[in-house]
């Protein structure tokens, strides 16, 4: 049995519906998934990279493209009343439903995927809101707490240090694959595909200096 860690935060709609396609993607397969909160506003600061919903055009196109992935998949989407909001309180919220030193469970990260992104357009951020959600899901540690805004830091630094830079980003044997439609390329590494095994892998990411961009 592989394990899988699930890398992600609850503001990427590819994200959700990545969460929400991952058995039937990988459906007959044996693995276990281990659900890792992370932040990716600070993914992107690291890398120096701005958002998509931070630069127009490509903002309405990630809204059109993850709208006929949502109808092509069959699944519910609803975009909430303000994107890109904080999602802070939700990674913290997510983290402090686990005990020290785990991770939390799917039925957790399926709850704030959902308050996100099938919530007839309201604010994921708003109070109120949010009590309920915490309310509901009655976290075993204070999301406000130093230890689990720590968890919350190491956990994103350790994602980076791996090599993360987008979400979702599943990782199994230290193999990182970024986004929605990398997981057929799962499936087929899971299944031994030899194409993984023969050096194609390693030889497809071996860099080709070229031009650069210069600074302005």
């Amino acid at each position: 049995m592989k394990h899988l860690r699930f890398y992600f935060d609850p503001i990427s709609p590819y994200a959700a519906l990545a969460f929400e396609h991952l058995p039937q993607a990988l459906e007959g397969l044996s693995y276990s998934v281990e659900y890792r909160p992370i932040l990716f506003a600070a993914l992107l600061h690291a890398l120096g990279q701005k958002g998509p919903a931070e630069i127009e055009p490509k903002r309405q196109w990630t809204f059109r493209q993850i709208s006929w992935a949502a109808h092509k998949l069959g699944q519910p989407l609803q975009v909430p009343a303000q994107h890109p909001f904080n999602p802070l309180p939700l990674l913290r919220l997510a983290w402090a439903c686990a005990p020290a030193g785990d991770t939390p469970n799917r039925a957790t990260v399926e709850r704030i995927f959902r308050h996100v992104w099938r919530s007839e357009g309201a604010h994921p951020a708003d109070a109120a809101r949010l009590a309920a959600l915490s309310q509901e899901l009655a976290p075993v540690r204070d999301p406000a707490s130093e230890e689990v805004k720590e968890t919350l830091r190491v956990a994103t630094e350790a994602a980076l240090t791996l090599g993360v830079f987008g979400v979702p980003t599943i990782e199994v044997d230290g193999r990182l694959f970024w986004g929605l439609d990398s997981f057929d390329m799962v499936a087929a590494y899971l299944k031994g595909d030899p194409w993984f095994q023969q050096g194609d892998w390693e030889a497809a990411a071996v860099p080709r200096p070229g031009v650069r961009r210069a600074a302005p």
